[in-house]
């Protein structure tokens, strides 16, 4: 298999909340590709510091702050970047947020939150960035599910929700698009150690069950999830789509 395959050299990816964690992690694999790569989020300190930090390795890193939770803000934002970088040919859709409560008490509040920041803002910026891919007959949509799009677990019940909606969301776009060449998949991490897990990891019980559930034994390092941003991002992948690509060192597999 030629390596040319997986080579991502001057294509322009757009990544959703990538200041940290997976999305600055995949965005940076990408970018060691050859991708030119917007980060996005809505802290610009933040965001500046993580684009400065893969500029020093030499890589070619733009800047986009916008809430991907306002879909007017996303029109103009994405406008912007096709006409001052170019057109957006990966997108991936990172951004995503917990929040654990029983069920019983979950609040109405806190339910909309989650779907407006996981769920709402896959579509919004899928839609924004697929509109103009179906004019060009190319692209790639990389979504970001979970195990949880697959298992339940107490106390994330709305969670989980969010994340079987965008497995679903995921498999109906490569449905509709795959005609106009456009591949929608999704990756579908384990558990990674992040600030957004900060709380399990720093757990040791939920450490140690986690570690005697997976199949590796482990925690995964969000460098893993590189390889398969890549070959989803790249003409690797050009006949798949609807795929929810698990990484996850065996745990879904296994009981």
């Amino acid at each position: 298999m030629s390596i040319g395959l997986f080579d991502l050299t001057g294509r322009i990816a757009l990544v959703t909340g990538s200041s940290q964690g997976i999305g600055l992690a995949m965005a940076a694999g990408l970018a060691r590709a050859g991708a030119h790569i917007v980060l996005n989020g809505r802290d610009e300190t933040k965001l500046s510091a993580a684009a400065a930090a893969l500029r020093d390795e030499g890589l070619t890193v733009f800047e986009s702050v916008f809430d991907v939770t306002d879909s007017a803000v996303i029109d103009r934002a994405v406008e912007t970047i096709e006409a001052e970088i170019g057109p957006i040919q990966i997108l991936i859709n990172n951004a995503g947020k917990q929040h654990r409560g029983p069920a019983e008490d979950f609040l109405d509040a806190d339910w909309h939150s989650l779907f407006q920041t996981n769920v709402d803002s896959a579509f919004f910026v899928a839609r924004a960035v697929g509109r103009r891919m179906i004019a060009r007959k190319k692209g790639k949509i990389i979504n970001i599910g979970s195990v949880q799009s697959e298992l339940g677990r107490p106390t994330i019940v709305p969670y989980t929700a969010t994340k079987g909606a965008v497995k679903m969301m995921t498999k109906g776009l490569a449905a509709e698009w795959a005609r106009h060449n456009i591949q929608v998949n999704a990756i579908a991490p384990g558990y990674f150690v992040t600030e957004l897990n900060k709380a399990l990891v720093e757990n040791p019980d939920f450490s140690d069950w986690l570690c005697k559930r997976t199949p590796a034994g482990r925690w995964g390092d969000v460098g893993e999830l590189i390889g398969a941003a890549i070959f989803l991002a790249s003409d690797a992948s050009s006949f798949v789509s609807g795929h929810i690509l698990m990484v996850d060192g065996g745990l879904t597999a296994s009981v």
